[in-house]
């Protein structure tokens, strides 16, 4: 590994990583040139390499050069396509990974990771070193050499094959790997291929490959109606959202990782790899205000498939398996180290079981903006309508609201809130269109959560809506509340919040969720929220105060790894913390900058 990227523990840096993915899948590529990430197939399957929740035994795929001095990162431009350059005193050499993305029109090869070396200027050494670890490193496996072909790994969890030109050796621990070196313009090709046949590598099949994924992202992202001061990176923050749809559902998933802790060494460590309505939902938003219209079709689809699997007792889950399973137990891996010594390492998640009445508010918003674009469908609606049929039997009762606090469930004002815009939206959505429905009915539901946000939500003595009725805590969530016109952007109450939250919760651009007090019903401390970092943006935004929101914006941009990613927390020294990428914030980090694109140019 690269000793500049290292931090010491044997781990690099969260935010000293890029991600390449084919729609069903990402792999985690650190600037050292390894593969320390990747569960083959989709999102949440059990990893092949995990290196990165356990550097001993999680498993690893490496590629770098022997002399390397530095290297740097880079997407090639307008795709997923990842570039980590090796710096030599006289010599350059380049790695470039991808996965080629599945589309509908044609088959693509499934589960394959590409990865080639070039020596660009000089004569560049590279090693390779593969050491799988299959099914989260708890499954045993045998690695055989194939002539011609490279290597095979066989175990009971599946099989996966490394095709290279390269001569290869077995190493300890059921690995294997070489070095090579090459001359200024050679470049040596290598794949891996999940459960792939046994074959060589063909004649220029990797050139084919990159050729067509290229051609994908750049045609994909041609897409984009987004002309603003931004550009480059709503453009980064858009292909990563489109890496996080998994392509055969529609369903798009939170961040493709597991347990990385938003504090290091502490306990707050969770699974993501799954699709939240409300997440979605938001994504959807911020696709369809950059003109990419196919993903928001395929996500109302997926959520039609839902709201049919529901029922009156126990209505749509807040979140699901990609392949639209309700089935994700919360499990530990006691056997797995964690990032840098943080444990637990955690798969599935027991949020499954919760109750977020927001949900259906950010359900409700999706649709009603997708329909100006895109009529929804008759059954869409009906299956739609059901669900403000129970909504309107349950939403005075509490929740575990939308930060899912695993205390006791209170009356969140944001949760009311957003009873408030599922209503809203749902009657000016069925008075638009002529849809049958309640829209009375529906009218004075939205009334009476409007009447409780403002009557019972407010705390006239701190100047401030608080996170619910007779709590003295704040929170970052109701920064929404402009940007869903629940109130006015220059309302009293709104402003005198804004000021109340940049008080206590902001610091410099960095915003907390919420002051961790235990009411969450977890222990230890969390980073700075980036999802609130840019809604905060967008409030100032919205109430007017411009130059304030640039300024907080910009500084959130230098917040960014060296290729445009953000993770969910930003922790004391600027380090990334908690999964990543994360949907929420480069999601907000699209919104933010349309609506100060929008107010500059007034």
């Amino acid at each position: 590994m690269s000793p500049q990227s290292m931090d010491g523990s044997g781990y690099l840096p969260i935010e000293d990583h890029g991600i390449v993915g084919d729609l069903r899948t990402v792999a985690l590529v650190g600037t050292d040139g390894t593969v320390d990430w990747y569960c083959p197939a989709r999102f949440d399957a059990p990893s092949l390499f995990a290196a990165l929740l356990d550097a001993e035994r999680g498993g690893f795929f490496s590629l770098s050069c022997r002399t390397s001095t530095r290297s740097k990162q880079l997407y090639l431009p307008d795709t997923n396509i990842l570039m980590t350059r090796f710096l030599e005193r006289d010599a350059v050499g380049e790695v470039i990974d991808f996965m080629v993305p599945e589309t509908s029109g044609t088959a693509a090869p499934r589960d394959l990771l590409v990865r080639q070396a070039r020596a660009v200027r000089g004569r560049v050494t590279f090693e390779l070193a593969c050491h799988p670890a299959f099914d989260y490193a708890r499954v045993p496996h045998t690695v055989d050499l194939v002539s011609g072909v490279g290597a095979v790994f066989t175990s009971a969890a599946g099989r996966c094959v490394l095709r290279t030109s390269v001569p290869l050796k077995i190493e300890d621990g059921g690995g294997v790997g070489t070095s090579f070196t090459l001359d200024q313009g050679e470049s040596v090709d290598i794949q891996l291929e999940w459960n792939g046949e046994v074959r060589p590598l063909l004649a220029g099949e990797t050139d084919q490959l990159f050729t067509r994924t290229s051609d994908f992202w750049q045609r994909w992202l041609s897409q984009s109606t987004y002309r603003g001061r931004w550009r480059e990176m709503v453009q980064r923050s858009a292909l990563v959202l489109k890496l996080l749809v998994y392509h055969p559902t529609g369903a798009l998933v939170a961040a493709p990782t597991t347990s990385l802790p938003e504090q290091l060494g502490g306990g707050r460590n969770w699974d993501y790899r799954y699709s939240w309505l409300r997440d979605a939902a938001f994504t959807i938003y911020a696709l369809m205000g950059l003109g990419f219209l196919e993903e928001a079709a395929a996500f109302m689809d997926w959520m039609q498939r839902r709201c049919e699997s529901a029922t009156l007792e126990r209505d749509v889950m807040i979140m699901y398996a990609v392949d639209g399973s309700e089935d994700i137990p919360e499990a530990v891996l006691d056997h797995l180290s964690g990032y840098r010594g943080s444990r637990p390492v955690r798969i599935g998640n027991n949020a499954v079981s919760q109750r977020q009445i927001d949900v259906y508010g950010e359900l409700m918003d999706s649709v009603s903006i997708y329909n100006r674009d895109v009529p929804i469908s008759y059954d869409l609606w009906t299956g739609l309508s059901k669900r403000l049929d129970w909504l309107a039997k349950h939403w005075q009762e509490p929740d575990e609201g939308i930060w899912e606090v695993r205390g006791p469930r209170q009356r969140f004002t944001y949760s009311a809130l957003m009873t408030w815009v599922a209503y809203d939206r749902a009657a000016r959505l069925a008075r638009d269109r002529g849809l049958p429905a309640p829209v009375e009915r529906w009218r004075k539901l939205a009334a009476s959560a409007y009447r409780f946000v403002q009557q019972s939500c407010w705390d006239p003595d701190l100047r401030s809506y608080v996170m619910y009725p007779g709590s003295r805590q704040l929170d970052a969530s109701l920064l929404v509340m402009p940007l869903v016109r629940f109130a006015g952007p220059t309302d009293p109450r709104f402003l005198a919040t804004l000021d109340r939250i940049g008080e206590e919760l902001a610091s410099d651009s960095l915003v907390h969720r919420y002051a961790i007090t235990g009411h969450d019903g977890l222990d230890g401390e969390e980073g700075t929220f980036n999802l609130c970092s840019f809604w905060y943006v967008s409030a100032l935004t919205r109430a007017g105060r411009v130059k304030e929101a640039r300024m907080i914006f910009e500084k959130m941009l230098t917040y960014a790894n060296h290729v445009g990613l953000y993770a969910e927390q930003i922790g004391a020294s600027g380090e990334a913390l908690g999964n990543f990428p994360q949907a929420f914030t480069h999601l907000a980090l699209i919104s933010a900058a349309v609506n100060l694109d929008r107010a500059l140019d007034r």
